[in-house]
């Protein structure tokens, strides 16, 4: 087997070469180690008492355990990425898109990520002000270097990022909870007091959906690591514990930097701690373990597309991100929330087709044509209304509304085959 084919770009993963389940739990909860979770968590602590807070979390991490999960669940089974997943479900030509978009917001956060490290970094060390009109040399040595080493572990693929992923995830949740107790117990009020200072006014419906959104997109790229999972419902159980345990630390990183600190995320907490080199090392760590993961799928996307492989695509996508991560940080954040609106209805027509066809999928004798018009079309159908619905859970709007074009069409299909 060539190089380029060790993480099975384009074939399913062989019996063999399958992961034991306490590595595939550090890979998804490494993923889920998310600093944009953290801020999230900052809204939902000024907008929600304690309770409201709690239940939020619990509400949104079922949703989406249950999404995150399923998808785990099929590609365990399956041991096919989500690429590959798609040319059975959008067909070969039609996986272009759903390949496209995850690449291009994985690359997207994965350049937003590398700024998220060297600006508060640049900004401590060096006592620099930092705006986006000034960004000092200094941050973009960081930015350069936090970018070299981690396209170099997504570049080495599943091997690589299971090492970073036993590393960072015991340092990230012990230093991360030790730190966030520290804060309360220096504080001059209980945690459930300090949460209850200020406006309370976000509803937890609406809570719960930031706590969705907050890794929804990300989240829809889990088959391309569950697949090294030996069996589909440990693989399912695994990545609903993982990202509900992750998801949750960094909402509560957020929240408790936020109420106790003014922050934003566990770096500002440990800072006002004196625990400055653990600050430095938490933080890198946390988004190394989510950058990685990130480009690994861009590149595997982007492979789809293109037909090269996965290494090559996987440095292009580091260096794009890299290059553009600071205007990224600054300019596009609004965006990629747009964008991940539009992932959940992949995510779930995929999921429909599986058990819909699941069989055939196993077999390998799925008929795979050029494009599924009506998997494409309800994506996008799915992704208008998930970003101009004023109302509700907007990823779970998209998927409702995806499914239904997908169904309709497939019945009004299979109706003129029985004519």
């Amino acid at each position: 087997m060539s190089k380029d084919n060790l993480d099975f770009e384009t074939v399913k993963v062989p019996t063999v070469k399958r992961r034991s389940n306490i590595t595939l739990f550090m890979i998804m909860m490494g993923f889920t180690f998310f600093s944009a979770s953290m801020w999230a968590g900052q809204t939902l602590a000024a907008g929600l008492d304690f309770k409201g807070f709690i239940l939020a979390l619990i509400l949104g991490g079922v949703i989406l355990g249950a999404y995150t999960g399923t998808l785990g669940f099929i590609g365990a089974e399956s041991g096919l990425s989500l690429d590959l997943l798609a040319q059975r479900s959008f067909g070969r030509k039609g996986s272009w898109l759903p390949s496209a978009m995850i690449s291009f917001t994985q690359t997207g956060w994965f350049g937003v990520g590398l700024a998220m490290f060297a600006i508060p970094v640049v900004k401590e060390v060096f006592n620099i002000p930092v705006t986006p009109d000034s960004m000092p040399w200094q941050g973009y040595v960081l930015v350069v270097l936090a970018g070299v080493l981690m396209t170099a572990s997504a570049f080495f693929g599943i091997r690589s990022l299971t090492i970073i992923s036993y590393i960072a995830v015991p340092l990230v949740a012990i230093l991360g909870t030790a730190a966030m107790i520290m804060a309360v117990k220096q504080g001059d009020r209980t945690l459930i007091e300090q949460f209850s200072v200020g406006t309370k006014n976000l509803s937890v419906i609406a809570a719960a959906g930031l706590v969705i959104g907050s890794f929804v997109s990300g989240g829809t790229a889990t088959p391309n690591f569950t697949r090294f999972g030996k069996k589909g419902v440990s693989a399912a159980i695994i990545t609903v514990l993982a990202f509900f345990i992750g998801n949750s630390l960094m909402f509560f990183f957020g929240a408790v930097s936020s109420i106790y600190v003014g922050g934003n995320d566990i770096f500002e907490v440990m800072l006002n701690l004196n625990l400055f080199w653990f600050a430095i090392i938490v933080l890198g760590l946390n988004i190394w373990t989510t950058n990685d993961n990130a480009i690994y799928s861009s590149g595997l996307g982007m492979a789809n597309i293109t037909g090269l492989s996965k290494r090559t695509l996987v440095l292009i996508c580091g260096i794009l991100g890299t290059i553009f991560a600071v205007w990224l940080y600054w300019n596009f954040c609004g965006w990629l929330n747009i964008l991940n609106c539009t992932l959940p209805p992949i995510g779930i027509i995929l999921t429909v087709d599986y058990f819909i066809r699941r069989k055939s999928y196993l077999d390998d004798t799925v008929e795979i044509k050029d494009v599924n018009w009506f998997s494409v079309l309800g994506v996008a159908a799915g992704a208008v209304v998930a970003n101009i619905l004023p109302w509700g859970i907007s990823s779970i709007n998209g998927m409702i509304v995806a499914v239904i074009v997908y169904l309709v069409g497939r019945c009004s299909c299979c109706s003129c085959r029985e004519r």
